[in-house]
């Protein structure tokens, strides 16, 4: 009953959360979204108190459900391990933990944050690397298919669905989701839970905890017949059939020993201090020989760290430039998407699960590439613009790197300043008129004037067009001051490869 109730509700979160990175149309996170704000990492980063706790208290009370349940990654593992299985049956065995490993990443992943080393933290949360999987290889899937659908749907007279641009996440992020996912497959493949039991830095924090947990599965040396099939149907590994032990820092709460013991001598139950077998042992088998006052220093230490701290190339609107793919500029200053408030709030809230990215209809999201900054959502204009009437990205963030926002808000937040290139203007480079960006200006921060470099207009030659002197060539000027750096005149300048107007980030945003 435990283990069904179990697999019913990790089956649900797992669902509901890969849709969250697939759901294109944000409809999904008006209803689900704080499913993705109750992972532990995104709930620490945001210093969320009341979602810390909450997960704390479950944890101590029934052992490491969040693992077997709420975390995706840890949901993922179990399914590889369950195809697993269907080759080779009763396929584990008890082994010990390797604890230095364990309290080591966990010692260099709580330093990370105090440092701000943020590509770090992202890539060892498990929230943020399953994000990356499902955005990297399941979402352009997903998105082919609905292109599909709405061709087949078209052709039949329907046109409830419409086809979007299918974009990627970029290579790094690719790359490193690719490198994520067979490591965790392999893992998975062979032994269960390895990953969540070495490498992991939630999965060792709540281990700690879960150690003192109030429910636990208990087991009966009166019944039990040693027949050692919950030692190898356990995926963590965790359970000494020999000596009749569990080493609850491992457990992830999972019930399968307790479905398979045809003895019913396994029992989920309450115990406060003790194992079932000998009341006098209390440390589990991976806490001997660890200083757990010193373990205590580093779990505080990652809390207060916490709380103390796409890629498809679209072509512009015309003008008379040849139209090929644009470049992306080398920009001083990367682009903070607005709610961000700052590049350094980005880099200590950020776990680069791609969700913000998953979402921005104009696909003006992608992450960074930089060391620092690897991961990360930063405004890339070749694709598209930030419209000042969306703000998905920052109603989907659970970490809190983007603050809500309204549309009002947004339209006077300034995350960057244009700057104008007359080497690459259409106007000075072939000498014709163009006004794109004046245009599409939405805060009409750019004016046209007359070019001051031009020569004087001739006059006009007799049978020249009714007489009429040739308009001068205007060139755009920008007001600093009322731009908001949304990135619509880089996006539709004409000019090729590299836009004639670059958006340049401001380290702190600010309101104009």
């Amino acid at each position: 009953m435990l283990r069904t109730l179990r697999i019913t509700l990790a089956a649900l979160c797992f669902i509901l959360l890969t849709l969250l990175f697939l759901d294109f149309t944000g409809t999904l996170h008006g209803w689900f979204g704080w499913m993705a704000k109750i992972q532990f990492m995104p709930a620490l980063l945001a210093v969320n108190v009341g979602i810390i706790v909450g997960l704390l208290a479950l944890t101590l009370l029934f052992g490491r459900v969040y693992c077997s349940v709420i975390c995706p990654l840890g949901v993922f593992q179990d399914v590889i391990s369950w195809f697993a299985s269907k080759r080779k049956k009763n396929r584990f065995a008890y082994s010990p933990a390797l604890a230095w490993l364990r309290y080591t990443v966990l010692a260099v992943y709580a330093a990370a944050i105090a440092l701000g080393i943020s590509s770090f933290v992202a890539l060892l949360d498990p929230y943020g690397a399953y994000g990356r999987i499902a955005s990297s290889f399941l979402a352009p899937v997903y998105q082919w298919s609905n292109n599909l659908l709405a061709y087949l749907s078209e052709r039949m007279g329907n046109y409830a669905f419409y086809p979007v641009e299918v974009t990627g996440t970029g290579l790094i992020v690719i790359a490193i989701a690719a490198i994520t996912l067979v490591a965790v497959v392999l893992l998975a493949w062979r032994g269960g839970r390895t990953y969540c039991n070495t490498i992991c830095p939630v999965g060792t924090l709540l281990g700690f905890v879960s150690r003192f947990s109030i429910f636990k599965p208990l087991i009966d040396i009166e019944k039990c017949n040693g027949c050692k099939l919950c030692s190898r149907n356990c995926k963590a590994s965790c359970i000494n059939a020999d000596e009749h032990r569990i080493d609850y820092s491992r457990c992830v709460a999972c019930m399968d020993c307790i479905g398979k013991c045809k003895q019913g001598a396994i029992k989920f139950k309450p115990c406060l201090f003790t194992q079932a077998v000998k009341p006098s042992e209390v440390e589990t088998a991976d806490s001997k020989g660890v200083n757990r006052r010193g373990f205590v220093s580093i779990a505080t230490g990652l809390a207060l760290a916490g709380a103390a701290k796409a890629q498809q190339q679209l072509q512009g609107d015309g003008g008379l430039a040849d139209i090929i793919d644009k470049e992306a500029p080398e920009r001083k200053t990367p682009v903070a998407p607005p709610g961000s408030i700052s590049t350094r709030n980005m880099t200590k809230h950020c776990t680069g699960c791609q969700l913000c990215v998953a979402v921005c209809d104009n696909h003006v999201l992608r992450a960074a590439g930089g060391l620092l900054t690897l991961m990360q959502p930063v405004m890339s204009y070749e694709a598209g613009y930030c419209r000042p009437e969306c703000v998905k990205c920052s109603t989907v963030c659970p970490t809190g790197a983007i603050k809500p926002l309204t549309t009002a808000d947004k339209s006077a937040t300034k995350i960057g300043t244009a700057k104008w290139s007359k080497e690459l203007c259409t106007v000075n480079v072939d000498k014709q008129p163009c006004d794109n960006c004046a245009r599409h200006c939405p805060t009409q921060a750019i004016t046209m004037i007359a070019n001051p470099e031009a020569p004087a207009q001739a006059t006009p030659q007799p049978g020249a067009f009714f007489g009429r002197r040739p308009k001068p060539l205007l060139i755009p000027m920008i007001d600093e001051e009322k731009c908001i750096g949304c990135g619509a005149c880089e996006h539709l300048c004409p000019a090729r490869p590299l836009s004639a107007i670059v958006v340049e980030g401001i380290l702190m945003h600010r309101t104009v």
